[in-house]
């Protein structure tokens, strides 16, 4: 089993909202012996997505190959004016690079969806990237883990997240590396 861990934020920190969340999937994941990677946008180099271009670009192809690689997929994304980072959204619309693939876009990936809001709106970019999934043809977790930032970490140490999360995003671990999809019988209208 492998595991990508999607940082659409552009933050390039270390100690970035968007560096630890990752960094404690990445750990998670670790000790349940899940191979897993973090992929960050700020590193990535995909340029604008265009439809004309005749060459596929190679950060493209990286990136492609890395999410079709992975069985499971973390994406996490900041809550930038009511959705997700545009870049985000960009990354994701170069999938249609594998549509002629025999199992196209992220057909069949179990999605866990991490977003961060600095009010109570993250349910927002869970929202955006629950439908973005979906249309990847991938499975978002019914499980996801919406933040509102100010709580995020813990009081008197700015650089831990607090337990509260800490909780949710190891139960969304758990439920993602728990989780397998298996075809349900087909039956016929009067068999049921």
């Amino acid at each position: 089993m492998k595991a990508v861990i999607f940082n659409g934020s552009l933050e390039r920190r270390s100690q970035s909202t968007s560096g630890l969340i990752s960094s404690y999937i990445s750990q998670g994941l670790t000790d349940r012996h899940i191979d897993n990677q973090i992929f960050n946008l700020a590193d990535s180099g995909i340029p604008l997505f265009d439809t004309t271009n005749t060459r596929t670009p190679k950060g493209v192809e990286a990136m492609a190959h890395i999410f079709l690689e992975a069985d499971i997929h973390f994406w996490l994304a900041p809550l930038y004016h009511g959705g997700i980072p545009g870049v985000m959204k960009n990354c994701l619309d170069w999938l249609e690079i594998t549509a002629k693939n025999p199992k196209p876009y992220l057909t069949d990936k179990t999605v866990g969806l991490v977003c961060w809001a600095e009010g109570m709106q993250a349910m927002q970019g869970i929202n955006a990237m629950d439908s973005i999934a979906k249309a990847l043809r991938a499975w978002p977790l019914p499980f996801s883990v919406p933040i509102a930032r100010n709580a995020l970490y813990e009081a008197n140490n700015p650089g831990n997240l607090a337990q509260l999360y800490k909780s949710k995003i190891d139960l969304l671990i758990h439920i993602a590396t728990s989780r397998t999809i298996a075809p349900l019988p087909i039956q016929k209208i009067t068999d049921i």
